[in-house]
This record gives C-alpha cells, sequence and structure tokens, in this order.
C-alpha cells in the first residue's frame, strides 16, 4: 500500500531539486568578474578590473546589477583610475601605481572603501553580499632586483548559494565566474600553503587563479622585478668608471705636459 505522504513529500523535494537545476542552468556565467595586477617594474604596474554581466542576470536583477557597477566606476575614480563602459553590462576599470605600498594602499581601498573616502552607498549596493579581502605586498631591494612576496586573502563565503537550515543547495562556481591573475616581466611561482589553496594556470608570464565562491581563497607568490634606481646607479657607477679609464688611459696626464714645458723653457 502507497503511503501517500511518503508519495507527497518525495514529490516535493523532486520538484524543488528539479527547480534548482534549472535556475543553475538558466544563471550558468552570469557574472565574470577578473581583477588583476600587472606590474612593469617595481617603480610601475597596473591593477585592473573587469566586470561582465550576462544578459539573463540583468534581465532578472534589473536597477540593482547597473547600480553596482556605477558604485565600481565612483571608487576608481576615487582612486584615479579610468573606466571603460564597452556596454551597459560591462565596465573595465585600470587603476595604475608607482610602488608596491601604493598599489597595497589602492587596492584594499578599493575593494573595501572607508568612510573617510566619502563613498556613496546606494540601498541596492548595501544589500549585497559583503565580501572580505586583504592584499598585502612585502618588498626587499637587492640592489638591482627587488623580491617581493605577495598575500592575498579573498573571503567568498558569503556568496554561497545556501538553504534555510544553512546547507548548500547549489554551486555557485556554475553562476560565477571569479579570476584573480598575476602578471610580471620574469613570470612568478605560486607557493601553497595548504591542499585547499587555489591552483593557478600559467600563460607566459602571468599566473591566473580560478577563485572559489563560497571558500576562503589564499593565494601566494613570489617573483622578482628590475630595479630602477638601482640599475640607474649602477650605470652611473660605469659611466664615470670608464670615462676616468679612458681619460688617463689615452690622454696624456696634464702635470706630466707641464713639467715637460717648464724642462723646455728653462734648458
Amino acid at each position: 500500500m502507497i503511503n501517500l505522504s511518503s508519495f507527497r513529500k518525495s514529490f516535493v523535494w523532486l520538484r524543488f531539486i528539479c527547480l534548482m537545476l534549472i535556475a543553475t542552468l538558466l544563471l550558468s556565467g552570469c557574472v565574470d568578474y577578473d581583477v588583476g595586477v600587472s606590474f612593469d617594474n617595481s617603480n610601475s604596474g597596473e591593477l585592473v578590473q573587469h566586470i561582465k554581466l550576462g544578459e539573463r542576470l540583468t534581465s532578472f536583477s534589473g536597477e540593482p546589477v547597473y547600480e553596482w557597477l556605477n558604485s565600481v566606476e565612483r571608487r576608481a575614480r576615487q582612486e584615479e583610475g579610468k573606466v571603460r563602459r564597452p556596454s551597459k553590462e560591462e565596465v573595465i576599470v585600470t587603476i595604475p601605481f608607482t610602488n608596491g605600498e601604493e598599489l597595497q594602499t589602492k587596492f584594499n581601498q578599493f575593494f573595501h572603501p572607508t568612510v573617510n573616502q566619502k563613498v556613496v552607498t546606494s540601498e541596492s549596493e548595501s544589500q549585497l553580499p559583503k565580501v572580505e579581502s586583504n592584499l598585502l605586498l612585502n618588498q626587499n631591494n637587492f640592489l638591482l632586483l627587488v623580491r617581493n612576496h605577495l598575500i592575498y586573502d579573498l573571503d567568498l563565503r558569503s556568496l554561497a548559494l545556501i538553504s534555510s537550515d544553512g546547507n548548500v543547495l547549489a554551486n555557485a562556481g556554475s553562476i560565477l565566474d571569479l579570476e584573480f591573475s598575476l602578471k610580471t616581466p620574469w613570470g612568478a611561482r605560486s607557493i601553497q600553503r595548504t591542499e585547499n589553496t587555489p591552483l593557478p594556470q600559467k600563460n607566459n608570464n602571468q599566473l591566473v587563479w580560478h577563485l572559489n565562491p563560497g571558500e576562503l581563497n589564499h593565494i601566494e607568490a613570489i617573483f622578482w622585478l628590475p630595479s630602477p634606481l638601482g640599475i640607474g646607479t649602477l650605470l652611473i657607477v660605469l659611466f664615470v668608471g670608464v670615462g676616468y679609464y679612458l681619460r688617463y688611459k689615452f690622454m696624456p696626464d696634464p702635470r706630466i705636459q707641464f713639467a715637460a714645458k717648464t724642462a723646455v723653457s728653462e734648458g
């Protein structure tokens, strides 16, 4: 004999699971969110953020997601950055920096604007999940080269799709495509502290980490950069040394010339 109560419960759960699968498929690839740090040398580089929203997401969400893009644009201008809007659903931010300390400051202020920056927060933006991030860059100067140790912690646990009882219902990675990249002149070496640390993909001199929504992401990398100040100092020393060598190797000593002229005049 069929238990109608159990059958109804099974049907409700089956229907719910089907709806979640359909929603996941419909929203697949809704947000492409890329953050990149690019170095030319120890005194030059830029932070690039590229956000592209899928049409399905904008049709479901409407104005709140556009206001979010507008807030990104406002914060970029406060950090003296440049903004491009190829379309209403896409924004590309470029923020220059001149040294590691400035990168660290601008990066953390851009992703965590403080009250002192007088950032206007809209009601729709305040309703977005809070994401904690922190970038730390330690630099050691070795005359001609600068050793850099980059540490980036990004807490994406607030982006997990959860049910009322706290269990994860769907993989947020199927909806959010999040990446962090690091590009340097000579490449970088990733450090794996734990087994859960995301593994980067290497593309020439660039490392690309695929971030995991719903998790705490920890990234570490070591890379070397040429030091313009050290190289400039070395070139000056070499120039002076070569000039000194040429001066006394191929040109007569003025003191000898003067002694020779004195001897001739006395003779």
